[in-house]
C-alpha cells in the first residue's frame, strides 16, 4: 500500500472518490477532514496510484498508543473490487491486529476478506449494519463528480419555522464542556475512552445544541471524523417540541454553506428516527453501513 501525503493528491482522490458515492461515502468524508486540517491526524493508504482499487483509512501510528481504545482505533475501507479485499489485508501490516478496533464501510462484501484477514491472525470479528441515510445533495456529487453542494435554496428542505428562535430555546454550537452530557447519553459510549473521543469530536469538527431554559443543552448533534453525523440526543423532558427537528435543520443549512458533506445512519429496528430524518430530507441509500469490530483472541469482547 502506498501512503497518499501529498495534497495535491489528496485532492484529486477526494473529487474521484465523488465518482463512487454513496459507497466511498465514509472514505470521502474521511479525506474531506483530512483536505481540512487533518484534526484527527489520520492518513491515506491506497494500493496504487492514480489508478487505484482499494483507499483504506486510518490513524496515524502516534494516535493509537492505546491498544483498548476502539474509538481511536478505527479504520475506513473503500474498494472498487471488494471482493479481492482479502488479497490486501491479509499480505500487508496495514492493520495493527493486535489492537481492539474497528473497520467501517459501506460495501458488505468487504466482510469476506476482513474476517479471512482476521481468522489468519487469530482475531475475533463482530459485524453489525445499521441503514445508511443521505441527501439529494449527497448524490449530486456523484453525477456531476463537483466536490461542492447546492445552496440551501436548491435543495428540499424543511419549513423555515424550524429557524425561527423559540422564547427560553436558543440554538448554539455545542461547547465542549458538555463533552460529559454527551457522553452519559451515548449508548456506545459511557466511559473514559468514549469521553475522549466525543470531546475532540466537539472541539474538532462541527457540533451544535439547542439550548433550554436553563442554559443547558436540550438536544444536540455532532460529526465524526469521516463526517458522518451521530450523538445526536434529546432529553427526555423536552422530547415531542421540536428541538432535535431545529437542531438538524440548522446544523444541515451549516453543513451546506461551508460545503461540508455528511449523512448519518439509523438502526434498523429504529424506525422513529428513519421516519424523523425521512422528514429532513434523508433517505435510504443504496447500500448499508457496517462496522466489523475486531479483537484478539487474549482480549474480551467490547
Amino acid at each position: 500500500m502506498i501512503l497518499l501525503n501529498n495534497s495535491h493528491k489528496l485532492l484529486a482522490l477526494y473529487k474521484s472518490l465523488a465518482r463512487s458515492i454513496p459507497e466511498s461515502l465514509k472514505v470521502y468524508g474521511s479525506v474531506y477532514h483530512i483536505n481540512h486540517g487533518n484534526p484527527f491526524n489520520m492518513e491515506v493508504l491506497v494500493d496504487s496510484w492514480p489508478e487505484y482499487q482499494m483507499v483504506i483509512i486510518r490513524p496515524q501510528k502516534q494516535e493509537m498508543t492505546d491498544d483498548m481504545d476502539s474509538y481511536t482505533n478505527v479504520y475506513h475501507m473503500f474498494s472498487k473490487e471488494p471482493e479481492k479485499s482479502q488479497e490486501v489485508l491479509k499480505n500487508c501490516e496495514i492493520i495493527n491486529w493486535k489492537q481492539r478496533l474497528q473497520i467501517q464501510g459501506l460495501q458488505e462484501s468487504l466482510g469476506e476478506g476482513i474476517r479471512a484477514a482476521a481468522f489468519s491472525k487469530s482475531v475475533k470479528v463482530e459485524h453489525s449494519t445499521a441503514v445508511l441515510l443521505v441527501t439529494e445533495d449527497i448524490l449530486k456529487l456523484n453525477a456531476s463528480n463537483k466536490s461542492k453542494f447546492g445552496s440551501w435554496a436548491e435543495t428540499g428542505h424543511p419549513d423555515d419555522d424550524f429557524e425561527r428562535e423559540i422564547p427560553n430555546f436558543k440554538y448554539a454550537q455545542l461547547d465542549v464542556s458538555y463533552s460529559g452530557l454527551v457522553n452519559d447519553n451515548w449508548k456506545r459510549g459511557q466511559n473514559e475512552r468514549s469521553l475522549r473521543f466525543i470531546k475532540r469530536c466537539i472541539e474538532d469538527l462541527p457540533a451544535a445544541c439547542v439550548l433550554g431554559p436553563e442554559g443547558v443543552p436540550v438536544s444536540w448533534v455532532t460529526m465524526d471524523p469521516s463526517c458522518e453525523v451521530g450523538m445526536a440526543y434529546s432529553m427526555e423532558k423536552y422530547r415531542r417540541a421540536g428541538n432535535m427537528a431545529r437542531v438538524m435543520v440548522r446544523y444541515m443549512k451549516y453543513l451546506r454553506q461551508k460545503n461540508i458533506p455528511f449523512y448519518l445512519s439509523v438502526r434498523e429496528e429504529n424506525e422513529y428516527s428513519r421516519r424523523f430524518v425521512g422528514q429532513l430530507g434523508f433517505f435510504e441509500a443504496s447500500c448499508e453501513w457496517h462496522q466489523w469490530i475486531c479483537y484478539p483472541q487474549n482480549l474480551v469482547p467490547f
